[in-house]
């Protein structure tokens, strides 16, 4: 599983899909807008060996970053990063970025996320069970890691950049859930007041919903997902559709601002809801979509060319990979989905 929504739109306009594989990551792109894809997938960042467990964010300039933990010397891993520009360039080498902990195995999955002029954020947890950071700086290379604090972190983080183009991130632990998000350009994370809720980890999914908020989507003990935006109270929104996070994106529905999420339910049909972005009052209510998928499917949403909703499932026990866009009608329809 990548951390972070593995579909990703380039600058040009392509579709670009990150893959898990036995140990590397893979990616595969549109070959023009809305066109065929490739054959066959590239391997990311050259011939070095990963463990599983990779992750990708993307910046406003288009560019995608990926992080994963690459073996180092026997029981030991460290963090590597590459950075792809454009859909059909090779994504450049691994880079390798070191270990929150000086050395050891791996901690934690890591979370990514690109700040508004581009560089990128590498968050995962250390060996003290908080999370730990190491960014691109201003002038370039990398800053040394930086402790954020936090305490017995569980799952996969979630990162991303608010419309400010400032970062942020949430961590899941017993009972609740922790924020942290720079106060400044270039500065430093800091941690804001969390929430006590009873979350699931591995549940977490963050979007940026207005100039002001990130909403986080999370399921709690009782298979609500539910919504929270730091500073004010979680509010549960729809019962979850499966196990895992959902996949969201923002996009314009009839001329309303609207949050589009989409999971694989337990039926193992991929679910669809949307309603008006942060009114979570107004409700949502899910639609089923497409074939039946296996187990481990996951899926992730993203905007195409012309702002509309795309989807992509992935199966890895198969290596399936389906494809569906909304059609242009009234509300959510969505086309057939097809294998790419």
């Amino acid at each position: 599983m990548v951390n972070g929504e593995w579909l990703i739109r380039g600058r040009d306009g392509r579709l670009t899909v990150y893959l898990p594989s036995d140990d590397a990551v893979l990616c595969r792109a549109e070959r023009g807008p809305a066109g065929p894809w490739e054959d066959a997938p590239r391997t990311v960042g050259g011939s070095q060996k990963l463990r599983p467990g990779a992750a990708v964010g993307q910046g406003a300039d288009g560019y995608a970053h990926l992080a994963a933990w690459r073996p180092t010397v026997p029981g030991e891993s460290g963090l590597v990063h590459s950075t792809h520009f454009r859909p059909g360039l090779a994504p450049l080498d691994w880079v390798p970025i070191g270990h929150p902990d000086q050395k050891g195995d791996r901690t934690g999955p890591p979370a990514v996320a690109v700040d508004g002029a581009g560089r990128g954020y590498v968050f995962v947890r250390n060996k003290g069970g908080g999370v730990s950071l190491r960014n691109q700086k201003v002038k370039g290379g990398w800053g040394g890691w930086l402790d954020l604090a936090g305490h017995d972190v569980e799952g996969e983080l979630a990162a991303l950049t608010g419309e400010s183009g400032l970062v942020e991130v949430y961590a899941c632990v017993p009972g609740g859930i922790l924020h942290w998000r720079q106060e400044g350009d270039g500065k430093k994370p800091v941690r804001t007041e969390g929430v006590d809720v009873p979350v699931r980890p591995g549940t977490l999914r963050a979007l940026a919903t207005s100039a002001e908020h990130t909403t986080l989507f999370f399921t709690d003990t009782s298979g609500d997902l539910c919504a929270w935006r730091p500073g004010e109270k979680p509010v549960t929104l729809i019962a979850s559709a499966g196990p895992g996070p959902v996949s969201a994106v923002r996009c314009e529905i009839e001329g309303h601002d609207c949050t589009v999420l989409a999971q694989r339910s337990a039926s193992g049909r991929v679910a669809f809801a949307a309603y008006p972005t942060e009114q979570e009052s107004a409700g949502a209510w899910w639609t089923e979509s497409g074939p039946p998928l296996p187990a481990d499917a996951t899926v992730s949403l993203a905007l195409d060319e012309d702002g509309e909703v795309v989807a992509a499932s992935l199966a890895p026990s198969t290596g399936t990979l389906l494809l569906t866009r909304r059609k242009d009608e009234p509300g959510l329809a969505l086309e057939a989905w097809r294998e790419i």
